[in-house]
């Protein structure tokens, strides 16, 4: 598809590989570009990046080649609009447990009639000055992706793929593990046949699954199981894991 967004290409079927990243350097931004990845989720969950540093490295992703996903720190109104009004490509919203936050994170990422987003058109997604078509044009290219990362929530996993306006539900095999007693055993038997049957679900719901791998074959055997949006390793996590490798196999007898 000729000018496809990343949500075309979620939408379509398409299998997505991208990163996280914690640090605060557009040249990180950059190289994920040059290394080939699809996106990058830029982790205000987690991290310490704000919206004016996520907006720069939005910059620079995008110039790359990249699209830039926010993690939001909460199923806020106002976190939401904000990764959005920056230009981000599309808004991960963590703890979506219910119906209701995954209503609520449709309606704070999607302008009326499919939701109640703030509007300004003097933002950089609006290129500074908005058109005709801006709320159209930003229902029909920004991506949300709701994080269910407990047992509640896959409980209710088919109330929340019901929810018009998700492209996508984000697994934490993490937080999965925790919550089924066996914390990060992210491959155990019983993460894979929980991770297998949202996955089921999810396609007969025409919705895409996200999940995060550590090692690239974990990251095959999501894909394997049905997993299209592969959030492979975390930027510090790679850079320190690598220099330790490296410092070890540099004998100073």
């Amino acid at each position: 598809m000729a000018n496809a967004t990343f949500r075309d290409r979620l939408l379509n079927g398409e299998t997505v590989v991208g990163t996280i990243q914690l640090l605060d350097s557009t040249m990180v931004s950059e190289m994920i570009g040059v290394a080939g990845m699809d996106f990058v989720v830029y982790d205000q969950e987690h991290g310490p990046l704000g919206a004016e540093t996520t907006l720069e490295l939005s910059t620079a992703a995008q110039n790359r080649g990249v699209a830039p996903i926010v993690r939001v720190r909460s199923n806020d109104e106002a976190e939401i609009q904000r990764a959005l009004d920056i230009g981000s490509a599309g808004v991960q919203v963590p703890q979506v447990e219910t119906e209701a936050d995954a209503r609520a994170a449709v309606d704070a990422a999607r302008f009326d009639p499919l939701g109640s987003r703030g509007l300004s058109q003097y933002v950089r997604a609006g290129d500074y000055w908005g058109s005709d078509t801006y709320t159209e044009d930003q229902n029909e290219d920004v991506v949300l992706i709701v994080q269910v990362e407990g047992e509640r929530g896959v409980e209710n996993i088919e109330d929340i793929l019901g929810v018009d306006g998700i492209d996508a539900v984000f697994l934490g095999p993490y937080d999965l593990s925790q919550s089924l007693g066996i914390p990060g055993q992210v491959t155990h038997e019983r993460v894979e046949a929980l991770m297998e049957d949202v996955c089921e679900r999810a396609a007969e719901a025409g919705v895409a699954v996200g999940a995060f791998a550590d090692t690239p074959a974990i990251a095959n055997r999501w894909i394997d199981a049905g997993v299209q949006y592969v959030t492979l390793g975390v930027d510090a996590g790679l850079f320190t894991e690598h220099l330790s490798s490296l410092a070890a196999d540099v004998d100073t007898t």
